[in-house]
């Protein structure tokens, strides 16, 4: 079968290889979609943690079965996984937090991921594709991360919520947090990013960090309380530290961005606040769940996402510009028909 490796940073190189023989325990499944997400492009920087080369990426996937152990499952359907594989054993696992196990191994980041024409995964992360096309399969997997992360959040009906960072991750983030009740907040320093946000989703109010006073318009919108939730879906650190100083009183700071450095604050600021920092790492089938009953009703349209297609054997030379921000990529779909 075809692969697509990234052999070293900056680097793509495609090889044959074998298709997975049968395994206990696994399902064989035809890729037919790849999502690329902001984990590719950053392994492709070089600027990824926990990673290393080479290495096959990609886990925004949906297929075909071709061969199952499970009997709630059958060949030819149409599916997505969930490409966090777990040890059901440790700590997190035994308190319903597979998505943080502590060996956990994400498909495409810590092992061989999906830019591949055949993937065999753990039996167990398969997801009924419930009559969603392969576009829309292959989206579930990074709208669960906004979910995931509003989950943690535990936004409230009529809550402020400023979501951080306009990318693919923070905009589903944002259609999870209105789901929720949360009044919408978008920040970013791309103005079409921006005008993304209300023009498809209907975010009412965008601020632009670059060009805008953004404590001074938060307390404007929020009649001076500031946000009481902050989620960041920048991975900057310099966003990650500016954002504190946003936080309203008793209010909630998650993390879903993830970068390599130390974070900072004031804790006497932080502290009079009373205030809660968290992670959000993954998701679980909940939020899988969630999304996928959320495509069904309509409250959620994923084929507003993909601005870019393009086939498998293109990928080696078209995935360096989608790095390049006046390219306007929000999702790139990869097709493998």
């Amino acid at each position: 079968m075809k692969t697509l490796v990234c052999t070293t940073p900056g680097h793509f190189s495609y090889e044959d290889t074998l298709t997975p023989a049968s395994q206990e325990g696994h399902t064989l499944i035809r890729i037919r979609r790849i999502g690329i997400c902001g984990t590719d492009l950053h392994a492709f920087e070089g600027t990824q943690p926990f990673f290393s080369y080479p290495r096959i990426l990609g886990h925004e996937l949906a297929g075909e079965i071709v061969e199952t152990d499970r009997g709630d499952f059958s060949v030819g359907e149409i599916v997505t996984f969930i490409p966090y594989f777990n040890c059901k054993k440790c700590v997190a696992c035994r308190n319903g937090k597979p998505n943080c196990c502590t060996s956990l191994k994400v498909s495409g980041v810590h092992i061989d991921g999906g830019m591949v024409e055949y993937l065999s995964v753990p039996s167990y992360s398969l997801v009924h594709g419930d009559g969603l096309s392969f576009d829309e399969l292959a989206l579930v997997e990074p709208l669960a991360i906004g979910a995931h992360g509003v989950r943690r959040a535990m936004v409230q009906k009529g809550e402020n919520v400023l979501v951080v960072g306009a990318g693919p991750i923070g905009l589903g983030t944002m259609e999870f947090a209105r789901i929720a009740g949360g009044n919408v907040i978008a920040l970013d320093i791309n103005d079409s990013r921006l005008a993304f946000c209300k023009d498809k989703l209907g975010v009412a109010h965008t601020i632009n960090a670059l060009t805008e006073d953004v404590a001074a318009t938060l307390a404007i919108l929020t009649d001076g309380e500031m946000p009481t939730v902050i989620i960041d879906a920048t991975g900057s650190l310099r966003a990650i530290n500016t954002a504190f100083t946003y936080l309203s009183h008793g209010g909630r700071y998650v993390l879903v961005g993830l970068q390599k450095g130390d974070i900072s604050f004031s804790h006497p600021e932080f502290h009079k606040r009373e205030a809660t920092l968290m992670s959000s790492r993954n998701a679980t089938r909940a939020d899988f769940e969630h999304v996928i009953a959320s495509m069904k009703s309509g409250l959620v349209d994923p084929k507003t996402y993909i601005t870019h297609r393009v086939a498998f054997s293109e990928v080696k030379d078209t995935f360096e510009s989608w790095l390049d921000p006046a390219n306007g990529v929000i999702k790139a779909m990869v097709s493998l028909d």
